[in-house]
C-alpha cells in the first residue's frame, strides 16, 4: 500500500517503508525546487525516470556543485551533504534511502519551511 503526500513542489509516494529502507516515487513540477537541506543520518540514492533535474550538491550551502540528471541518471547523497533538487522539466524520480524520514534540516526554502 502506498502513501501519497502532496508537496508544494509536486508530490511524493512512499512505495515501501520498513526499519531497513524506504522507496519513494517523487514528482517535481517544472520550475519548482525543494529545500536546500541536509540529513544528519539518512543516505539516499536518486534515480531519474523522466524529465530533467538539476541537483545542487556540496559540503555546505555556499559550495554547491550543479549536476544535471537526465533519465536513467542517478546519484547518492550521503549524510551531511547539502543538496537541493530543481525541476528543469517536470521530473519523476525514485528515491531509495535509509528509513530516517523525519531527518531533514532545511537551510533555505521557497515555501517558508526552514528548520529552526
Amino acid at each position: 500500500m502506498t502513501k501519497f503526500i502532496e508537496k508544494p513542489w509536486g508530490s511524493e509516494e512512499i512505495l515501501h517503508c520498513d526499519n531497513r529502507y524506504v522507496t519513494k516515487r517523487l514528482t517535481m513540477n517544472k520550475g519548482h525546487r525543494c529545500s536546500v537541506q541536509f540529513h544528519r543520518y539518512k543516505t539516499e540514492t536518486v534515480y531519474l525516470l523522466s524529465g530533467v533535474l538539476k541537483v545542487f550538491l556540496g559540503p555546505d550551502q555556499n559550495s554547491l556543485e550543479e549536476i544535471i540528471l537526465k533519465p536513467n541518471g542517478f546519484l547518492t547523497i550521503l549524510p551531511n551533504q547539502v543538496h537541493r533538487m530543481e525541476a528543469i522539466e517536470t521530473s519523476v524520480y525514485l528515491e531509495a534511502s535509509t528509513p530516517e524520514l523525519e531527518d531533514v534540516v532545511r537551510l533555505q526554502d521557497d515555501y517558508q519551511r526552514v528548520s529552526n
